[in-house]
């Protein structure tokens, strides 16, 4: 995943080194260790001379911008009148996350009242955001104490938010078979998805498929195969034909990927067959690809494959996903899909096995399956009302329940919603959610929500 860049903006004024110059390098050794905090938790990060007034802001910002920073994040060294910054970031075409945290932990009456003069940015970030309200910029705050709160992580998880959203214009999407018939919740035009996302959509073309997959030669399966042994577990013996074709298939859809130059895409499994092109359903490339940061959905589902790809490349551990089954006993939901999953995300390593049937005439297609890991997610789903796109996001756990042999040949996950099972599967449809949603690891529903914002999306929080 390409590392994500950021320029950090440190807020300042110019009366204070006219009046007492000595405040500066105190403050100067908290900037560069909140960079490092920043660069330790994976950021690259745009050092910058304290700015004061409107022209050190805007040639501050000018320098992110021409080095692709991805985002700004600020913090407020002390107090800085909000008329010399906000201009300049207001204009900026990149995303900003303040940042509103302080030296010290505690600031009680037995505190040295000389540490007035390092604490007191909370001021300047009020009249900051006030601005930036005004101006109509959309941001992220975050607060609380550096060292014994999760303001760190979670100006970091809204910095992904904000490229995750920024990264969708400009993306191309395919979709191989067009959409399953009738299936009407997620489906969005190719001209619906320019206007709205910037997003170039890719129709395959059936004879081109043909074509690329019988350019693929033996050298390239046998190495893919040769690859696999090392990337999977292999609990029966798969027939070597039928491994044959179906490697065959992902390396045709993987070619058309990098031929199209795709950012996600999605496949139709009723067109996944000779008559269209390819030997079989690429279950197995759907999740490699997902591992590369390649978006995808299932069933033709080009909106969800959009997302989700921004969301992984972002954030690392998301995947599509696919509520299936409540437990109304256990007030628990059965998450699945027919083989697709981000191996990101896997518990274990998947193993390959064989579907149990096959819905067209094609080779029977195999997949390579694991169990959604356990731990703390959000769970996002993207639809349309009556007025336009919508994002609903809801905090949940993933468990780790035991595995069953009957269970083997699924991609499968427990997922415990923050409310009773009942009242969230209500909500959801109230809402108007599609049946194909996305799941990001350690992120709070509130960012999920940023990034939707971004988007121009009504959100709402389960």
């Amino acid at each position: 995943m390409k590392k994500i860049k950021i320029g950090f903006l440190p807020l300042y004024i110019k009366l204070y080194d006219d009046s007492c110059g000595e405040l500066r390098p105190k403050l100067e050794a908290f900037y560069d260790e909140m960079a490092g905090i920043l660069e330790n938790e994976g950021l690259e990060v745009i050092r910058t001379p304290f700015c004061r007034i409107e022209s050190e802001f805007k040639s501050a910002v000018e320098n992110y911008e021409k080095q692709n920073a991805d985002c700004i994040v600020t913090l407020h060294m002390a107090y800085s009148p909000s008329l010399e910054s906000a201009e300049a970031v207001i204009n900026s075409k990149l995303p900003v996350v303040v940042m509103d945290t302080t030296m010290t932990y505690e600031f009680a009456p037995t505190t040295d009242s000389d540490e007035i003069d390092y604490n007191h940015g909370i001021h300047g970030v009020m009249d900051f955001c006030n601005l930036l309200v005004r101006g109509g910029k959309k941001y992220a705050i975050t607060c609380g104490h550096y060292k014994e709160s999760d303001v760190v992580k979670e100006t970091v998880n809204y910095v992904k938010a904000s490229v995750a959203a920024t990264s969708v214009k400009g993306t191309k999407v395919g979709v191989f078979g067009g959409s399953f018939s009738g299936m009407g919740d997620f489906i969005v035009t190719p001209e619906e998805m320019k206007e709205n996302f910037d997003v170039e959509f890719i129709v395959s073309v059936n004879d081109e498929a043909r074509q690329i997959t019988q350019s693929i030669t033996d050298e390239e399966i046998d190495a893919e195969i040769a690859a696999d042994k090392e990337m999977f577990d292999f609990p029966i013996e798969i027939d070597e034909e039928v491994y044959r074709l179906n490697t065959r298939a992902c390396l045709s859809i993987r070619k058309w990927i990098e031929k199209e130059k795709l950012d996600a895409f999605s496949v139709n499994f009723l067109k996944a067959c000779p008559a269209y092109g390819i030997d079989s359903m690429p279950f197995i490339e759907a999740c490699k690809a997902m591992s590369r940061g390649i978006g995808y959905a299932g069933e033709g589902d080009a909106l969800d494959a959009v997302f989700c790809g921004a969301l992984i490349r972002a954030f690392g551990d998301a995947s599509f996903v696919e509520i299936f089954c409540p437990d109304w006993k256990n007030d628990i939901i059965f998450l699945s899909h027919m083989g697709e999953m981000n191996y990101r995300v896997a518990d274990y390593k998947p193993e390959v096995r064989l579907r149990g049937s096959n819905y067209v005439d094609s080779v029977l297609p195999m997949s390579s399956y694991s169990r959604y890991k356990a731990g703390n997610a959000t769970y996002l789903n993207i639809f349309r009302d009556a007025e336009g796109f919508c994002l609903v996001a809801s905090e949940v756990e993933m468990l780790k329940l035991d595995d069953y042999e009957q269970y083997k040949r699924t991609v499968r996950g427990w997922m415990k919603p923050s409310i009773p099972v009942k009242d969230f599967l209500k909500k959801l449809s109230e809402y108007g959610a599609t049946h194909h949603s996305m799941l990001v690891y350690d992120v709070t529903a509130e960012q999920m929500m940023h990034f939707g914002k971004l988007l121009n999306m009504k959100v709402y929080k389960i």
